[in-house]
């Protein structure tokens, strides 16, 4: 699955999603695009699904006219030891992921 990471998560929880082709937005040069703009230049380059930890995404978006499938990490904060823990809820929600459908990671 090709993923892509939002600016506000951190570009070093891409190394711990192994069996999966994950890009950031910094590394494709696309910081400063807007949730919407951002969602359809994902699609339009392959992406399945965008990562972020923004909660407030699901209220500024169509959620009926995803183009891609939208995972928010419900960490409780930001650093890379919060996003760990979700991993083991986040890789088995990857494999189930349906196109254009919004699912919340939350820790146990």
């Amino acid at each position: 699955m090709k993923l892509l990471l939002d600016e506000c998560v951190r570009v070093d929880f891409r190394l711990h999603l192994s069996g999966h082709e994950a890009f950031t937005v910094a590394y494709l040069g696309w910081k400063g695009i807007k949730n919407g703009k951002l969602l359809d230049r994902a699609a339009a380059d392959g992406f399945d699904a965008l990562l972020t930890i923004d909660r407030e995404i699901e209220f500024q978006q169509n959620l009926a006219s995803l183009p891609i499938a939208l995972v928010i990490l419900e960490a409780a904060s930001p650093e890379l030891e919060d996003l760990l823990v979700l991993l083991p809820i986040l890789v088995p929600a990857l494999d189930q992921l349906q196109k254009r459908s919004l699912v919340k990671v939350s820790p146990p």
